[in-house]
């Protein structure tokens, strides 16, 4: 963060000084949460969670080298005091980002989020220093906490945005106010919350109304292939930019095909020019994703030369999205266990069919480890019987559906498309899953475990690595 006073820090907060001998002392480190992430200079936000109350680790984050306190109450070392710790946060973010001047380039969307941000990163760090939202954290809390990263020398700071409902993507373009606002698309995500994809589309569309005008040099980059995303244009004053496969879009992919391990290969089109990409990452999908971040840096200022060398040599950032891991034993395992609605639950069967193609002409054979979708509300069974009638016609070997209701509603899927016999099973749980992996799985063999969080799949494919002699991990 850039250096501020704890006397700054009040009153940016609105909050009163306790026991802060010297408000001179500046701030000079990253603002945080964990105790265990302090650093010297740090600020220590304590929050109240459900198991753990930040105020009891308040003398352990000044012993580590922090220079305060952000809490609620008085800690008995340094503390600024306010009366709601989130809102502070927000305010301290919002200051720091106004002093700096720095653009910001916010993107939303219902799928491919944390991979779309991950190549923009990549991409645009070739171009100047930039801060990025690691993993997930794009809520009311963790993207203050991100945006509070940056600092003077600081370019780009790309804020990947997420929502629940109506509201919170204007909450926070408010806390951070984007110059460039990216859309990917409109999809079932949280369906269930939201009440459907109109719904959905009114609160992504939220972001691209936050852009300045066109004037004020506001860019809205939008998804041609996307109908609710197309139709956002409307919404902005900003101007727009469209990506995608559509014979209009700005930025576009022409000749689009799979190398034989499932890696996507095309040709960049921007208004400058032309050139070819062949992606480190797995699956069609992330073509999209690609021409999303390629449509960015292209509105600042890079030639499309240099944006197709950087998305070729792009990996992945975040973990457990389509993280592709091969054992010495020829076994390769697939982790894209972080998160899974239908759209990127298709994704990834696609990606799959595609890596086994030649896995199966060697002998292996294709697993889907699968799991719940969450936040589907009546759409559930339907998407869930959808992904196993999708997965027989994709030919995957094996489905391997773990947990309850839903899981059987994926295998009733399956079997209904006409997977019968040993094609496919249904367990009760991720130990289940792993003891029949582990007695069933022969060199050659592609296995894909994706599930919602709440599942905790991960625990699949980590338990599949365990007690093997260190793998390459592909697309790093």
């Amino acid at each position: 963060m850039i250096a501020l006073s704890l006397a700054e820090i009040a009153e940016i907060v609105g909050g009163q000084s306790h026991d802060i001998p010297d408000p001179a002392v500046q701030v000079t480190g990253p603002v945080v949460r964990d105790s265990r992430e302090i650093e010297p200079g740090s600020l220590f936000v304590a929050f109240v969670g459900e198991r753990v109350d930040g105020h009891d680790y308040a003398r352990q984050a000044l012993e580590a080298g922090a220079v305060a306190v952000l809490a609620t109450r008085p800690v008995g070392v340094p503390a600024v005091v306010v009366n709601d710790v989130q809102s502070a946060l927000g305010a301290l973010a919002r200051a720091v980002v106004a002093r700096l001047g720095t653009r910001v380039v916010a993107l939303t969307g219902s799928a491919g989020k944390t991979s779309t941000k991950d190549l923009i990163a990549q991409v645009l760090q070739r171009k100047g220093p930039t801060v990025w939202t690691p993993g997930s954290l794009n809520n009311e809390i963790g993207l203050p906490l991100t945006a509070l990263r940056a600092t003077e020398d600081t370019e780009h700071l790309v804020l990947e945005m997420g929502a629940r409902g109506i509201g919170h993507i204007r909450y926070l373009t408010e806390l951070t106010p984007p110059g460039i606002g990216l859309v990917l698309n409109v999809g079932s995500a949280h369906i269930g919350e939201f009440g459907g994809r109109e719904q959905i589309a009114q609160a992504k569309g939220e972001l691209v109304e936050s852009l300045p005008s066109a004037e004020e040099g506001g860019i809205a980059v939008l998804n041609a292939d996307d109908p609710f995303v197309r139709a956002m244009e409307s919404r902005t004053r900003a101007r727009v930019t469209l990506f995608g496969e559509a014979d209009d879009a700005h930025v576009r992919a022409e000749n689009v095909r799979l190398t034989e391990n499932g890696q996507p290969s095309f040709r960049l089109h921007t208004p400058t020019g032309c050139s070819d990409v062949t992606l480190r990452l797995y699956g069609e999908h992330h073509v999209s994703n690609a021409l999303a971040a390629a449509a960015v840096a292209h509105e600042l200022g890079m030639s499309v030369d240099e944006i197709a060398t950087a998305l070729s040599e792009a990996g992945t950032l975040s973990r457990w999205r389509m993280e592709v891991t091969e054992r010495p034993d020829g076994v390769t395992i697939v982790n894209d266990a972080y998160n899974a609605n239908p759209e990127s639950m298709r994704a990834a069967l696609r990606a799959l069919a595609a890596m086994g193609k030649a896995a199966q002409a060697k002998g292996g054979r294709t697993w889907a480890v699968l799991g719940q979708m969450a936040e589907l509300g009546d759409e559930s069974l339907a998407e869930h019987d959808a992904v196993g009638r999708l997965a027989v016609r994709l030919n995957v070997s094996k489905l391997v559906a773990v947990g309850g209701r839903e899981a059987s509603w994926l295998q009733l899927g399956a079997y209904n498309e006409g997977s019968w016999g040993e094609e496919s099973v249904h367990v009760s749980d991720a130990q289940a899953a792993i003891d029949l992996l582990r007695s069933e799985l022969r060199p050659g063999d592609v296995v894909l475990v994706k599930a919602s969080r709440s599942v905790g799949l991960e625990r699949v494919a980590q338990a599949l690595l365990e007690n093997t002699a260190e793998g390459e991990v592909a697309g790093r």
